[in-house]
């Protein structure tokens, strides 16, 4: 597993940057392997809901969880106000950062993440192909 770091400005907004971040370094399977920060907005699409949830205030993130791909990427997280309430669900657009977001990230390059149509979930899911030795090779830059 190749890893990455990065850390992120006040005022970005964590879920567009990991995009952008997967954009650029065509990431075709990845997972966060660690995050800590801070939110002014927290947007999540809560357990069994349709639309997003929005809080705003100061929030620390405890928890971020999840795969990346170019193919669709799936993550969750988790956050804590002042009182220590804790809150989580699906990552969408609109959590903006208040004084950092430092994140690792860990790409797989063996294999290729992709959302497929489940017929059991009814939901686009995770399958997992493996990468042709040809593709790894160029990867790891050898011929």
């Amino acid at each position: 597993m190749r890893t990455f770091s990065l850390r992120l400005q006040p005022g970005q907004d964590l879920q567009k940057e990991l995009t952008a971040f997967v954009e650029v370094h065509q990431v075709r399977a990845g997972a966060v392997v660690t995050c800590v920060g801070s939110l002014t907005t927290t947007t999540l699409r809560l357990a069994n809901q349709q639309g997003a949830s929005v809080y705003r205030g100061h929030f620390e993130i405890v928890s971020l969880v999840g795969t990346l791909s170019v193919n669709g990427s799936h993550l969750h997280l988790a956050v804590s106000d002042s009182t220590g309430r804790t809150i989580g669900g699906h990552l969408l657009p609109g959590n903006i950062i208040y004084t950092t977001a430092e994140l690792v990230i860990g790409v797989l390059d063996e294999v290729d993440f992709r959302r497929e149509l489940d017929p059991v979930s009814t939901y686009k899911e995770l399958k997992i192909y493996p990468l042709p030795d040809k593709k790894r090779a160029a990867k790891k830059g050898t011929p």
